[in-house]
């Protein structure tokens, strides 16, 4: 079916000529009308679900279509949603909504991803396609949301393993036979490169350049863009685990494969926290690993700007929830800083303050 009317060209196929005439007739009276034609066969759509199924086709003509914690969320917004009328979509409705998820146990966290999904699949059409739907009763049932105290961010975790507990996983690790995975190399890895679980298991041996000791990270997280954010990060020998070791030791390990880490990210996750069971280590994540290997980063004295280079973050405001320092870390420092005199002195002291200044004021630097 095509259609040509006041300087506009449109077509679209259909299977059911009463599908073709509906969108033809539809479309028309839309350019008439001075409004925005929906090129979609979805015609005039009149719930939620239609705007969320708008948007993912949407998404995905342009090669970007929803990954796994995105296309979950939003089908269980069709769910929960999808057959709810566009005029319906009011600020009551919303909040009632919130309201409901908290009943079944959501957390604030996931109310404010649903509540974001929202915002997003609503303003998607509205600003794309031109349909009639209000942004604002999102925005409002927020606000209220918040004022409730049913949507807000995730608590920073401040959880960092202790000596003890690394050296405790990791002999667990390396002397148990029944563990097939190399999880003792994993961990050490993880702490001297700052890396997550997935990256870890998915770096390759021909993205590691001996001559500079840098790895080419793929693909690596982003709160903008994932696809195509390629990052050369430098293997240091500055978190009491040495990178490039690890690797040596590991390659004859990799069966022939072109990773480094040829295992199931899950997996490496499932046996981490099994073990920390077993060994009764409380609330530790594999994630806290790359926040100890960015504190200890950050103690060895990098600056902000030479962590970011390994953790990867473009925002230095984020890295203020890794500068979780050990109080007697600094009184170690300032023990083991032998007393000067004259300019020395002062210099010195210029340079720890500014040092300090870049760890501790993070609402002004990082933040």
């Amino acid at each position: 079916m095509q259609i040509r009317r006041k300087n506009t060209y449109l077509s679209e196929t259909f299977r059911r000529y009463r599908d073709a005439d509906a969108w033809a007739l539809s479309v028309e009276r839309k350019i008439d009308l001075g409004e925005t034609p929906t090129k979609r066969a979805l015609v005039d759509p009149t719930t939620l679900s239609h705007l969320i199924d708008l948007h993912i086709e949407d998404m995905k003509e342009v090669n970007k279509a929803p990954r796994r914690s995105k296309a979950f969320t939003l089908e269980a917004l069709k769910v929960k949603l999808g057959n709810v009328k566009l005029k319906d979509i009011t600020r009551e409705r919303v909040i009632q909504f919130g309201k409901d998820r908290a009943k079944d146990g959501a957390g604030a966290v996931t109310i404010s991803m649903d509540i974001g999904y929202l915002k997003l699949v609503v303003s998607h059409a509205a600003a794309v396609h031109g349909i009639a739907v209000q942004v604002e009763p999102v925005d409002l049932a927020r606000i209220a949301l918040k004022r409730l105290g049913l949507v807000g961010k995730s608590r920073e975790r401040d959880r960092r393993p202790t000596q003890d507990e690394l050296d405790r996983l990791i002999e667990h690790f390396e002397t148990n036979p029944r563990q097939l995975l190399p999880l003792g190399r994993v961990v050490k890895f993880a702490v001297a490169t700052a890396m997550r679980q997935d990256e870890i298991c998915r770096i390759l041996w021909e993205d590691i350049d001996a001559s500079t000791r840098t790895v080419i990270v793929r693909d690596r997280k982003d709160p903008r863009d994932k696809d195509g954010n390629d990052q050369r990060v430098p293997l240091l020998d500055a978190t009491g685990f040495k990178a490039w070791s690890i690797l040596r030791e590991q390659k004859p390990f990799s069966r022939r494969s072109d990773r480094v880490f040829p295992y199931n990210s899950r997996s490496v996750g499932a046996a981490f926290r099994r073990v920390c069971k077993d060994l009764k280590i409380k609330d530790l994540r594999f994630h806290d690993l790359r926040h100890e290997a960015t504190t200890r980063l950050f103690e060895a004295g990098f600056r902000i700007e030479q962590v970011a280079l390994v953790t990867g973050h473009k925002d230095w405001k984020m890295l203020k929830r890794y500068t979780n320092l050990r109080p007697e870390h600094l009184r170690h420092l300032t023990a083991s800083t032998p007393a000067r005199s004259g300019a020395t002195t002062r210099s010195k002291r210029r340079a720890t303050s500014m040092q300090a200044r870049d760890v501790f004021t993070t609402e002004e630097a990082v933040t």
